[in-house]
């Protein structure tokens, strides 16, 4: 699913969205309430360092959303990419290293258990370069709660990008 977020409603329309398919999936409040957290820190990230367009992704696996990605028009990966090395190479990192940027990119470490990066792609909306931050969602199986790999973000992805554009979402 790829949903176009408008300037200055981007994170309250990602919430909603992600909420939406969350609750049909039936996950729990907890579980929701933390990915919605997630996507709207990123979203409005987005909104703050980056240019439109800005894209909600969510990726179903067998009919199970797993991961999560927040897409805008600017494909450099620098910043982001270096809070995520930051993050993913230390055990713990405390707020005040990150009191300017990153705290949003903190939230979405710290509530996917680690499971996010930042990768370059192409927007469905204009297929301009741009970039993807992207986390695995929430996953309900009985009575407990993981949550999904996130796959190779390389060439598989844009594989899948070119088969989405071959074959338009509804």
């Amino acid at each position: 699913m790829v949903k176009v977020l408008q300037p200055g409603s981007a994170s309250r329309r990602a919430r909603a969205i992600l909420r939406e398919v969350l609750q049909e999936s039936g996950l729990d409040d907890d579980a929701i309430s933390d990915a919605e957290l997630v996507v709207a820190e990123l979203a409005a990230n987005a909104e703050k360092h980056a240019h439109p367009p800005y894209e909600l992704r969510i990726i179903s696996v067998n009919a199970v959303p797993t991961w999560c990605e927040i897409a805008d028009g600017d494909p450099d990966l620098h910043e982001v990419g270096i809070i995520f090395n930051l993050l993913h190479s230390v055990d713990e990192i405390g707020l005040p290293l990150l009191a300017e940027n990153g705290r949003g990119l903190l939230l979405a470490h710290r509530l996917s258990h680690g499971r996010c990066r930042v990768y370059a792609t192409t927007t469905f909306t204009t297929g301009a370069a741009a970039k993807a931050v992207t986390f695995a969602l929430p996953v309900g199986s009985g009575d407990q709660r993981g949550f999904a790999s996130l796959p190779d973000l390389g060439s598989g992805l844009a594989a899948l990008s070119r088969w989405a554009d071959q074959h338009p979402f509804p």
